[in-house]
């Protein structure tokens, strides 16, 4: 590829890093509790190397050129809307989207709150409540309900900054889950899938003055459209359907964490 061409993708090459396995989405356990999600299958991360500094405000063309990038294109996995398989993006992408998603938790004691609040109860099993819809999930206990009910009278316990965080986001889509979701009846499954996960997908570093751990990624909430309209993470706009670009500066590492909502592998 000539010079000139590369300078149209900002100066970014990426480079697909196979080798790189996420023991987080792929060990027993957590396979038989996604299955159990209906996210199996349908849920899936991949790393990618660049070889630039990252500067957090050139993000759009950092996520440009990564749609545009030769390595990229043969190896990025997206789900078929309509055969329902994995498939990589055949289209050429026009416009992108990249919004921030705060990643500051370095605890799982954000989580405490469920059980102040009388959510969880203390033997870790989640309060039942009266079904409802909140289309298109049905909501059967508290945690649902204040995961998604914003006139709920704990919707408050989490500000809109945590609602934000990554690490919430992730809970929450574990609990949401896939479209034959089998809820928990207790809360530790969705805790510890969501630990394992954001370990395995953020890094942090120790702070050589302060001593103190930092997370050194930033992570971006991402949708690529080519000249017909959305074509990534799927056509179909869905709460549960999501693509996270987890940007760790100092390895200049990508990670994409991708799920398409759906009927999960049963088998």
């Amino acid at each position: 590829m000539a010079t000139g061409e590369r300078g149209d993708l900002g100066g970014y090459y990426f480079r697909f890093l196979p080798q790189k396995t996420f023991q987080s989405l792929s060990s027993k356990e957590i396979t038989s509790r996604l299955r159990q999600w209906s996210m199996l299958g349908r849920i899936k991360a991949q790393a990618f190397g660049f070889d630039q500094t990252f500067q957090s405000y050139r993000k759009d063309d950092f996520v440009m050129a990564f749609f545009k990038d030769p390595n990229v294109i043969p190896n990025l996995k997206l789900l078929s809307d309509s055969s329902g398989q994995w498939i990589t993006l055949g289209t050429e992408v026009k416009k992108i989207e990249a919004i921030n998603v705060p990643c500051t938790q370095l605890s799982m004691s954000f989580f405490r709150r469920l059980y102040d609040e009388d959510i969880v109860r203390d033997s870790g099993h989640i309060v039942k409540c009266l079904d409802s819809f909140c289309d298109p999930f049905l909501i059967s206990d508290e945690l649902r309900r204040v995961l998604l009910v914003e006139d709920s009278e704990k919707y408050e316990i989490f500000s809109q900054p945590d609602r934000e965080e990554f690490l919430f986001c992730l809970f929450k889509h574990l609990c949401l889950g896939g479209a034959l979701c089998q809820y928990e009846d207790v809360i530790s499954p969705y805790l510890e899938t969501t630990k394992l996960i954001y370990k395995d997908l953020v890094s942090v570093r120790k702070n050589p003055q302060t001593k103190k751990i930092q997370i050194t990624s930033s992570v971006f909430k991402v949708s690529a459209y080519d000249s017909a309209g959305m074509c990534y993470p799927s056509a179909k706009n869905h709460e549960q359907t999501f693509s996270y670009f987890i940007v760790d500066p100092i390895r200049r590492h990508l990670h994409v964490l991708y799920h398409c909502y759906g009927v999960g592998d049963m088998s």
